[in-house]
């Protein structure tokens, strides 16, 4: 009886899963295999949020599995020890897993491989599983990556893709021990209103956003208070949903709100090759300016527990602590407020995000800051969004604002963004922040640095 290994990292599903299909199409027996990576766990990676998000997708994963005979075995340790492992126990002769895109998945890719043929046993990678389009695969004449997303977009949009690949009907698997599946109660420090994870829900949720969210996508994906975007983000980021199968099916619509929509898909796939290309732009800039950063703690903590006294950014803040999530015009806001407005590194929110954020991705996370800091590969790098201005324009009734921050919810109209602006005894009643900064002051600070760190543009 022939045996390989399917090894589970950011795809955690059944369906148009290549690397499932593959291995149970190439060997009579297969072990799905899924490692708590304690690698992560050190990186500081493994964040409440995202750690209760997995239970339920492992769950669900091996629901699906049983469901064609199978089941999911879970292991804990270091990645390729525990792999291993696993190849002596059951003598396997292949590992199969979606290829890295990281650092960190890049290097425990090849400290895997060179370990299985040292055993005796191959490791066969996928590419087009995490990403619809796989890094590498389209590149700039002379260079290794695109750092323009339009060019990138317009090569992307032309590249040829993989068929989906149907879900196996059966899943025979050897005799081979496993640990209890993961509970998402057992989490400690979970955002209250943290959405559930697994495959079964993502399909739910894909199905209905193609059925009756899309079509007005393209015109409601900045409202914050209308809620519109597809919320797949999660499902993307653990796997439980293929990219390639998101872009096709999104394809097959027509009308703007499905091309915007692939088009926010492409911008995920283009910091994924950017990611590949330059792995250190995870955490140092990845177009220096010569920042100058400011340290302020107090202006940090109300920036991180949405006391501001920007409404806007106050809301978006808390809907983050609330959810594990954030609407994505509430992410440029917040972003830039911390980084032109503070003027405060952005790493700073960046690591705040990632200790929250479900979907929280390195890639995606990281590169969308340093877009927004001006350190990325943004082409206008010393634009400042306006809170203000914001605010009017993609809450113009401040329903948004009311939702998230309470306090303000008795303020009548577009006032509601202008909490400054009450006097007397109802203001004192508000229990509400002043700015911790005047927009003016925050804007020509950061002009003055920007410019002595490095010049215009």
């Amino acid at each position: 009886m022939s045996v390989a290994v399917v090894l589970f990292t950011s795809d955690l599903r059944v369906h148009d899963q290549p690397v499932l299909r593959a291995a149970v199409d190439g060997a009579d027996e297969v072990v799905p295999l899924f490692v708590r990576d304690t690698g992560i766990a050190a990186a500081g990676f493994d964040a409440p949020n995202r750690r209760a998000f997995l239970a339920d997708c492992l769950v669900s994963l091996d629901a699906s599995l049983r469901k064609r005979g199978g089941r999911l075995v879970v292991r804990s340790g270091e990645v390729v020890e525990e792999v291993c492992r696993v190849v002596r126990e059951t003598g396997a002769r292949e590992v199969h897993v979606a290829a890295g895109v990281s650092r960190y998945a890049v290097r425990r890719e090849d400290r895997l491989r060179t370990e299985l043929e040292r055993a005796g046993c191959a490791l066969v990678a996928y590419d087009a599983v995490v990403t619809a389009v796989p890094p590498g695969r389209i590149t700039p004449s002379g260079k290794d990556h695109f750092a323009v997303f339009t060019p990138y977009f317009h090569r992307w949009e032309e590249t040829g893709r993989r068929a989906t690949a149907a879900a196996p009907r059966s899943v025979r698997v050897p005799p081979v021990n496993g640990e209890p599946l993961p509970e998402r109660d057992a989490v400690e420090g979970v955002s209250p209103g943290l959405a559930r994870g697994g495959e079964d829900r993502a399909r739910e949720r894909l199905a209905s956003w193609l059925a009756d969210g899309i079509g007005a996508y393209g015109n409601r994906h900045d409202d914050l208070a209308g809620d519109a975007t597809s919320r797949l983000s999660p499902y993307l980021h653990f796997g439980c949903l293929s990219p390639v199968e998101l872009v096709q099916r999104a394809e097959r619509l027509s009308g703007p709100g499905a091309e915007a929509f692939v088009r926010q898909l492409a911008w995920r796939d283009f910091h994924h090759q950017v990611l590949a290309a330059r792995p250190e732009s995870s955490w140092s800039d990845y177009r220096t300016r010569g920042d100058r950063w400011r340290t302020d703690d107090k202006e940090i903590a109300a920036w991180r527990a949405g006391r501001t006294g920007w409404p806007i950014v106050d809301a978006a803040m808390r809907q983050l602590l609330h959810e594990g999530w954030m609407h994505n015009r509430g992410r440029l806001l917040a972003a830039s407020f911390l980084t032109k407005t503070l003027y405060v590194d952005w790493r700073v929110g960046a690591r705040h995000f990632l200790e929250l954020l479900v979907d929280g991705d390195i890639a995606d996370n990281q590169l969308n800051w340093q877009w927004v800091a001006g350190t990325g590969t943004d082409t206008r790098p010393n634009r400042v969004l306006n809170p203000l201005a914001q605010a009017r324009r993609f809450d113009p009734r401040g329903a948004y604002v009311r939702r998230w921050v309470p306090e303000l919810a008795g303020l009548a109209g577009p006032s509601v963004h202008e909490p400054w602006k009450v006097t007397g005894a109802d203001r004192a009643r508000l229990d509400y922040p002043d700015p911790v900064v005047d927009l003016s002051e925050g804007r020509d600070r950061f002009a003055r640095a920007r410019d002595l760190g490095s010049g215009p543009g």
